[in-house]
C-alpha cells in the first residue's frame, strides 16, 4: 500500500507487563475503507493491538500512525476514532437521543450539526423510532445499535469494535453481522477494525483477517486466503469448524505417507521446492474429502468405519478414522449413512495443506 492509501499502521509494536509480553513487535499496515478483523483465542493479544490504537494501553516499544500522523502519545478523544466496546456502556438515564447526543455536545457542536448527525445515524442504523425510549426499554440488539451509533456520529474516518456481539444470542449476532457489513458499504471510505474470537464473524466481514497467536500475526490475508492456503498449523486448524483433518507422516517419493497410506501429491502447490524424507503434517478440511460414488476418483481412495453422525441439516459430519487418526467428512445431509456402516472416502492433495512437522509452516 502506498501512504495514502493506508488509514492506519503500526510500527514495531511491543507491549509487556512485568514478564509477561502481550505484543511482540508487531507491524501492519490498514488500508483507507478496509475491513480489518483481528482474530484469535483468548489471550493471543487482539484487544491489547486494539486498545494501543485506539490510545487506551501505551506500547512499551514502537508507534502507532493514524493516516499520516503519529498518534502513539496522543489521548484517546484526540485520535479521531470511533470505539464500541462489548459493553454498550450507555447511560440508563437517558434516552437514546440523549447518549447519542453526549460527545457531541461536551464537545461543544452546533446544535443543526448535532440534529444532522443525529438523524443520519439513527437513518443508517434504522433506530429512528428509538430515539424517545431509555436503554432500559430496548432489546440487546437495540442496545448494541445504539452503541454503534454513539461512535457512528463522531463523523471519524476509524471505527474500532471490541467484541461487540459477543453479548447477543445467536440470531441477533447474525443479524447484527449483515447491519455492520450494510454500515461498511454505505460508509464507503471508513476504516473499520473489529476484534472478535469469532471465526464466522472473521470471515463474512472481513476484507483481510489478522490470525494472532502469541502477540505476533500468524498470517494475514483475505478469508479465501487463510482459509484455502493458511500459512501454519496453526492457522489451519483454527480456521474452519469443524477442524481441518491432520495426518501425521513424510513426503517421500512425490508422495506423503502415513501408515499403510500413500497419497500422491501431483496437484498440490509447494511454496518452493517439494521436499524429500521429510516430517509434515498432511491436512484436508471435512468439506474437501470426497464420499461415496465421487470417493472412487480421488488420486487415493479408501474404506472406512462411521463411528459418529452428526446431522446439520443442509449437510452432515461423518466421524471415522484414518491412519488412526480422528477424521471428519462433512457430506450432502441427503446422503443415508448412519453409525457403525462402513463407507469410502476419497483423498486428493489439490484440495491439502502440508506443513513442516517442527516449524509448522507450510511447505
Amino acid at each position: 500500500m502506498t501512504d495514502q492509501t493506508i488509514s492506519v499502521s503500526t510500527r514495531n509494536l511491543s507491549l509487556g507487563y512485568g514478564a509477561v509480553t502481550v505484543l511482540r513487535d508487531l507491524s501492519i499496515d490498514i488500508g483507507k475503507g478496509e475491513f480489518l478483523v483481528l482474530l484469535g483465542s483468548s489471550g493471543c493479544g487482539k484487544s491489547t493491538l486494539l486498545n494501543c490504537i485506539a490510545g487506551l494501553a501505551e506500547p512499551t516499544e514502537g508507534q502507532v500512525f493514524i493516516g499520516d500522523r503519529n498518534v502513539t502519545w496522543l489521548e484517546p478523544a484526540e485520535r479521531g476514532i470511533g470505539m464500541v466496546f462489548q459493553s454498550y456502556a450507555l447511560y440508563p438515564q437517558m434516552t437514546v437521543r440523549g447518549n447519542l447526543e453526549f460527545g457531541l455536545k461536551n464537545a461543544r457542536t452546533p446544535r443543526d450539526e448535532i440534529d444532522r448527525r443525529v438523524a443520519r445515524a439513527a437513518e443508517i442504523l434504522q433506530i429512528g423510532p428509538l430515539l424517545d425510549r431509555k436503554p432500559a426499554q430496548l432489546s440487546g440488539g437495540q442496545r448494541q445499535r445504539v452503541a454503534i451509533g454513539r461512535a457512528l456520529v463522531r463523523d471519524v474516518d476509524v471505527f474500532l469494535f471490541d467484541e461487540p456481539l459477543s453479548n447477543l444470542d445467536a440470531k441477533l449476532r447474525s443479524s447484527l453481522r449483515v447491519e455492520l457489513k450494510r454500515l461498511h458499504q454505505q460508509l464507503g471510505s471508513t476504516t473499520m477494525i473489529y476484534v472478535t474470537h469469532d471465526q464466522v464473524e472473521a470471515m463474512t466481514l472481513a476484507d483481510r483477517i489478522a490470525i494472532m497467536k502469541d502477540g505476533r500475526i500468524q498470517q494475514l490475508g483475505t478469508p479465501d486466503e487463510v482459509y484455502g492456503r493458511p500459512s501454519t498449523l496453526y492457522v489451519a486448524q483454527f480456521i474452519g469448524s469443524p477442524s481441518m483433518n491432520i495426518l501425521k507422516g513424510l513426503v517421500a517419493d512425490g508422495a506423503f505417507i502415513t501408515g499403510d497410506l500413500k497419497v500422491p501429491l501431483d496437484g498440490y502447490r509447494f511454496v518452493a521446492a517439494a521436499p524429500s524424507q521429510r516430517e509434515v503434517r498432511f491436512g484436508i478440511r471435512p468439506e474437501h474429502v470426497a464420499i461415496g460414488r465421487e470417493a472412487d476418483a480421488a488420486p487415493l481412495s479408501l474404506q472406512a468405519h462411521v463411528e459418529l453422525v452428526e446431522p446439520l441439516g443442509s449437510d452432515k459430519l461423518i466421524w471415522t478414522r484414518v491412519a488412526g487418526e480422528a477424521f471428519c467428512v462433512r457430506a450432502d445431509g441427503r446422503l443415508p449413512v448412519a453409525a457403525g456402516e462402513t463407507v469410502r472416502i476419497g483423498i486428493d492433495a489439490s484440495a491439502a495443506s502440508l506443513f513442516d512437522a517442527e516449524t509448522e509452516a507450510r511447505v
